[in-house]
C-alpha cells in the first residue's frame, strides 16, 4: 500500500500514479464529512496552518479555510496587506517567522512561478502550493480529477479537451500531468499565440481549431482568458476569441451527449462560457468547488502526517473511505 511520505506538495509534476490515487482515495473519505451536521473531524486537533495567500484569491483561498476548519485545525491568516510584507520583508523571512511560531503547515499563494518551492526548501514546515504564478496549481489539478473520476468513474482512455489561456494557465499544467499519469488523452486547445511552445512534451495533442475535438471530447475543461498576466497582446480582441473559442450551445451541439464541462473559475461569461452553458446540465462548475473541500483536506491530512511521522495513521474510523464507483456500479479508479 502507498504510504505519503512527502513534506511538501509542490506540483503535480512529481507525483506518480499512485500518490495521486492515493489523495483521491483520502479526498474521496472525507468528502462524507461535508455532508454531516457536525462538519468537522479531529485529523488535525492541535496543529496550525498558516494561510499565506500573497495574490487575490477567493476560491482556494476559502476552501483551504473550510478544509482545515474541518480537520480541526488552527488557522493563521498573512494577509499581505496588514504584513510586514509591505514594509520590505522579503517572503523567505516572512515564512521562517511563521515558521518559529509552531506552524506545521504553510499554503501559500504568489504571483511568482518557483516561490512555494523556494520556501519549502527554507523551512521546516510542510508547504503546499496554492498556485505559482503560470507554473502549477496542484490541489486545484487535484480537484479536477477527483471531479472527472466522480462522474465519469474512471480516468484512463477518457479524451479531455482543454481550451482556452494554455500559456498562462498553471491549472492546465497541473491538469496535464495529473491527467496524463492517470491516463487520459489529453488535447489543448486555442489560438496559437496562448499555446505554448513544446505543450507535446506534456503527452498533449495540439489544436488550433475547436470544433473536430470537441466532438470527440468526454470531458471538456474551459480556461479563463487571463488578461492580468498578458503583457502582450496575444489576441485580437475578446470577441474574436469568443467567437472561435467561446463554448456556448451551438458549438455544443456537436460534442457528446454525456460530455461533462468544466472550469477552475473564476468564468468571464459571455468570453470563454456563455450564460446558459455555464449554468446548463452539462456543467459541474459548482461540484469542483465543492469537491475542492474534500481534496484540499486530504492534502492538508496527508502532509501534517509526513511532517509529524505519521503518515500513514488512520483517518477517524467514521470517515473510512468508500470505493470510486463508475456510474455502473463497478469500481474503477483509472
Amino acid at each position: 500500500m502507498t504510504r505519503w511520505t512527502r513534506k511538501d506538495l509542490l506540483g503535480l509534476e512529481e507525483l506518480s500514479r499512485e500518490e495521486l490515487l492515493l489523495i483521491l482515495d483520502q479526498a474521496k473519505a472525507f468528502q462524507q464529512v461535508s455532508l454531516r451536521s457536525i462538519k468537522k473531524v479531529p485529523a488535525l486537533r492541535g496543529k496550525t496552518v498558516a494561510l499565506c495567500f500573497l495574490e487575490p484569491s477567493t476560491r482556494t483561498r476559502t476552501s483551504f479555510e473550510l478544509a482545515a476548519k474541518r480537520l480541526s485545525a488552527d488557522i493563521l491568516q498573512i494577509q499581505p496587506s496588514s504584513s510586514s510584507l509591505v514594509k520590505g520583508e522579503t517572503v523567505l523571512d516572512t515564512a521562517r517567522a511563521i515558521e518559529a511560531m509552531q506552524v506545521e503547515i504553510v499554503v501559500i499563494r504568489h504571483s511568482t512561478s518557483g516561490v512555494p518551492a523556494m520556501v519549502a526548501r527554507a523551512i521546516r514546515s510542510s508547504v503546499i502550493n496554492a498556485g505559482d504564478g503560470s507554473h502549477e496549481h496542484p490541489t486545484q489539478g487535484l480537484v479536477d480529477l477527483f471531479t472527472i473520476l466522480e462522474k465519469k468513474g474512471r480516468i484512463e482512455g477518457l479524451n479531455v479537451l482543454i481550451v482556452g489561456d494554455i500559456l498562462h494557465s498553471r491549472v492546465a499544467r497541473s491538469n496535464l500531468w495529473g491527467l496524463t499519469r492517470l491516463g487520459a488523452k489529453v488535447t489543448v486547445c486555442g489560438p496559437p499565440t496562448l499555446i505554448p511552445t513544446g505543450i507535446e512534451s506534456f503527452g498533449a495533442k495540439v489544436s488550433y481549431r475547436l470544433e473536430e475535438p470537441l466532438g470527440a471530447a468526454d470531458v471538456l475543461i474551459a480556461l479563463r482568458l487571463q488578461m492580468e498576466r498578458q503583457q502582450e497582446k496575444y489576441i485580437p480582441s475578446s470577441r474574436e476569441y469568443t467567437r472561435l473559442y467561446g463554448i456556448d450551445r451551438e458549438k455544443l451541439k456537436g460534442a457528446k451527449p454525456d460530455l461533462i464541462l468544466m472550469h477552475p473559475g473564476p468564468v468571464n461569461r459571455g468570453v470563454e462560457l456563455s450564460p446558459e452553458v455555464a449554468d446548463g446540465p452539462q456543467s459541474v462548475i459548482l461540484e469542483q468547488v465543492t469537491n475542492g473541500i474534500a481534496v484540499r483536506m486530504a492534502v492538508l491530512y496527508l502532509v501534517a502526517g509526513a511532517h509529524s511521522g505519521s503518515a500513514d495513521s488512520p483517518v477517524d474510523a467514521a470517515v473510512h473511505p468508500e470505493p470510486f464507483e463508475s456510474p455502473q456500479g463497478k469500481r474503477s479508479l483509472t
